[in-house]
């Protein structure tokens, strides 16, 4: 037990020399507790630091942590104390009080303390740490900070002058601890890193269990379809000053995002549920399952092409997989970005979601925090930075990249059906889209008939000219406009390619007779202009494809179901799709994503809330039965490596093994 230090007499408290009866405290489970063992100890003299200070509670009386694991069990506390004044021996005798702990110039005997003051002395016993200013009480304390005491319990990190009085944290739910961060975690303060404090707190709201409840899940998904629907205007307007896009194409990236958030709430029940798992012969009697478990706090870094749909679509797999959420929206679009950051957080949870705006020096401190996931949507470049960035505290992530998608179209084919579909997809969003066709193969008697289908198509879109259109967007800023505009010196230009810096303008191009060494085929166009490149056959297109990274997404045109199957089936890319362009997208049910230098990981749908949640095999099996486990125990023999062989064993199904 603790004895107090010399303090000034109250009505509950007496002379500093009268013993007190303290309460003893709760042992750990599991722990050995000495009782009964008097401890005669005097308060050491005054130090240079001051006199030694009583470890008193709120109310005054001294609190006492009894109960840790002791190095030698049940062993009793030998000797007196060698050194000490006879006076204070016998003043402290009187009190019959046991004090393992003091303060500065303490002593101890025949117990074992890992971390102590300076200046504590050791009778026959090591200590292999010391910090300053600790109390402990018969129990071994990892971790104190200074001036910290602990009543009934144990608490293995607590913050300055912080008294514990064996409640349960109310920030606990779900048997998950809100424990603060150990010093040896490669966290940046905040005094260097401005976003250090906004993870740890996500990190602490987590570990309470606040979003795993479904309850709690659907109320924030229902919340990002009512800023959808509430914003709706503020939405269109903040995406037409971004890139001019045409009020149409936001729409259908509002439904897009639309349709994540309601197949989210449809379908949440079923995918929560445990998944059982199929069970070997040693395993009929013990219940194994796949628990679907969030990682934690996610970051999510949006693209600027589709500013709202590439930051809520995965914003609801992590919501409705349980995850805390930080949303980085691209500076490219600083209408929509601001949007999000001023308007979003009025509909989520503060305590669980964060939006952080800024440029690329702003990523860079946010990357430096430890995340539990990324999900990332942009260019394939910035996209190994990030990869780097989750390299060093090994994070795991998901990269939606872009690059290259060819487009195959065979001598067997309806042109201007497929010059139609070609073009909207190409051009929809001033060409500013990951999935869009981005360079055509065809042998050149097949480039002569899809051009002029080409331009009927574009006419049919935009009119005679396009810039006037209300229909075609705009690039998204100087630095985007020159680097697409510099790419229509390859090639011949077939169709379109007038230019406006002013108005961000590029009109919708078709370039034709283009070499594969030429510029516009060395990077993701990203932007209005259509390459065409002539090649022998389809043998020769494929082989075209398969020498370069594997694209998001290979398209093939062809009224022969056969030669769509076999580009299907010689090629290798994130998705696919025969005789149209960039549909896949909209529907939910597949996943979309990348494979190679387009990026790794899957969402949309249940892909999405599968990428943000940690499958976790589980096994329960019954403490009792022993008998059964003895044939994995040693000393092995024959017998039991048998048996063991045959109830693990997975015998294949249909198998006959005639011997």
């Amino acid at each position: 037990m603790l004895c107090p230090q010399p303090a000034p007499p109250s009505a509950t408290q007496g002379c500093c020399h009268a013993p007190l009866r303290l309460p003893r405290c709760t042992p750990r489970r599991g722990a050995c507790s000495l009782r009964g063992v008097q401890l005669e100890a005097a308060t050491a003299p005054p130090t240079p630091e001051g006199p030694p200070r009583a470890a008193l509670g709120p109310t005054g009386e001294s609190q006492c942590w009894e109960g840790g694991r002791q190095a030698g069990r049940g062993r009793w506390l030998a000797g007196w104390l060698a050194g000490w004044r006879s006076t204070d021996r016998q003043s402290t005798a009187r009190a019959g009080q046991q004090n393992p702990s003091q303060q500065q110039g303490t002593t101890y005997e025949g117990q074992q303390n890992p971390r102590q003051q300076q200046g504590t002395t050791y009778e026959g016993q090591q200590n292999p740490r010391q910090q300053q200013d600790t109390t402990s009480t018969g129990q071994q304390n990892p971790r104190q900070q200074q001036g910290t005491t602990y009543k009934g319990q144990q608490n293995p990190r607590q913050q300055q002058d912080t008294t514990s009085t064996g409640q349960q944290n109310p920030r606990q739910q779900h048997k998950l601890e809100d424990i603060p961060q150990q010093s040896g975690d490669k966290q940046c303060p905040s005094s260097s890193n401005p976003y250090a404090n906004l993870v740890t707190s996500l990190k602490a709201t987590w570990l309470t269990g606040k979003t795993r409840p479904m309850e709690y899940r659907k109320e924030q998904l229902e919340a990002i379809g009512r800023f959808l629907d509430e914003k709706k205007e503020d939405i269109l307007h903040a995406q037409y000053q971004d890139m001019r896009k045409p009020h149409f194409e936001s729409e259908l990236e509002n439904v897009a995002t639309r349709n994540e958030v309601n197949v989210a709430l449809n379908n949440l029940c079923c995918w929560m549920k445990d998944e059982c798992v199929e069970k070997t012969a040693a395993m009929q009697l013990d219940c194994a399952f796949i628990r679907k478990d969030p990682f934690g706090v996610v970051l999510v870094i949006g693209a600027y092409n589709y500013p709202i749909n590439l930051i809520l679509a995965p914003l609801v797999g992590a919501i409705a997989a349980g995850n805390c959420v930080i949303i980085k929206p691209s500076e490219h679009s600083p209408c929509t970005a601001r949007l999000l950051a001023e308007c979003l957080p009025c509909y989520l949870d503060s305590d669980t979601f964060a939006v952080v705006t800024g440029g690329p020096e702003h990523v860079t401190k946010l990357l430096e925090n430890q995340f539990d996931y990324i999900f990332f949507t942009g260019s394939t470049h910035v996209g190994k930075i990030i990869m780097s960035a989750a390299a060093k505290n090994l994070t795991p992530l998901t990269l939606e990249l872009g690059g290259k998608c060819p487009c195959y179209v065979d001598d067997c084919c309806d042109f201007q059906n497929a010059a139609n579909r070609i073009a909207w997809a190409k051009f929809v969003n001033a060409g500013q889209t990951c999935i869009a066709p981005d360079y055509v193969l065809c042998t050149v008697e097949t480039q002569e008939k899809l051009i002029p289908c080409l331009r009927q198509a574009i006419r049919e879109f935009y009119g005679c000219i396009p810039q006037d259109s209300p229909d075609f967007g705009r690039m998204v800023n100087d630095n985007e406009f020159r680097r697409v505009k510099a790419l229509l010196n390859s090639g011949r230009v077939a169709i379109g390619g007038e230019t406006d810096e002013c108005d961000l303008y590029i009109a919708p191009t078709v370039l034709a007779d283009v070499k594969e060494w030429e510029p516009v085929m060395q990077e993701e166009i990203f932007g209005p202009i259509l390459p065409i490149v002539t090649v022998a056959d389809m043998d020769a297109a494929i082989a075209f494809i398969n020498c370069r990274p594997r694209p998001l997404a290979v398209y093939a045109f062809s009224c022969k179901s056969k030669v769509v199957h076999q580009v299907l089936d010689c090629t290798s890319s994130g998705g696919f799709c025969g005789n149209d362009c960039a549909m896949q997208l909209l529907l939910i049910t597949l996943p979309y994503g990348g494979i190679g230098c387009s990026g790794f990981g899957k969402y949309h749908g249940k892909f999405s809330f599968d990428t943000f949640t940690n499958h976790r095999g589980t096994l329960l099996r019954c403490i009792g039965l022993e008998k059964l486990n003895t044939i994995r125990y040693p000393p092995y023999n024959d017998t039991k490596l048998a048996l063991m062989s045959s109830t693990l064993e997975v015998r294949r199904r249909g198998f006959c093994a005639i011997l």
